[in-house]
């Protein structure tokens, strides 16, 4: 069994670790508030992160079987139609994956 000294000795490296990067970003809030990179992230980053979510959730999809992955491309489908309707990111979620299981679990099943 490691020694407690080594153990509080990690445990502290960790702590300190963690607070730095999360006292960093507002240590650099100043010099960073007119930067044109910045302003560009603040664009992108939504529709980076949707790609990525978007790319995950297909990657699990087995086209191969019976359902050829309908449940997932229409819960993809219905999530894209509601939030271009409403603008409401909790309800397209909810109606896609209702979608999804539905059709996963009672219709393809």
């Amino acid at each position: 069994m490691p020694d407690v000294s080594y153990l509080l000795l990690g445990v502290t490296a960790a702590a300190a670790v963690t607070f730095a990067l999360r006292a960093i970003p507002f240590a650099l809030k100043g010099a960073l508030k007119d930067s044109a990179f910045l302003a560009d992230i603040r664009v992108w980053m939504p529709l980076g992160a949707l790609l990525i979510l978007f790319a995950y959730a297909v990657s699990g999809v087995d086209f191969s079987s019976s359902s050829h992955g309908v449940p997932e491309l229409a819960g993809i489908l219905v999530t894209a139609l509601v939030h271009w309707w409403r603008k409401n990111a909790v309800l397209s979620m909810l109606a896609g994956t209702a979608v999804c299981l539905v059709l996963a679990n009672l219709v393809f099943s």
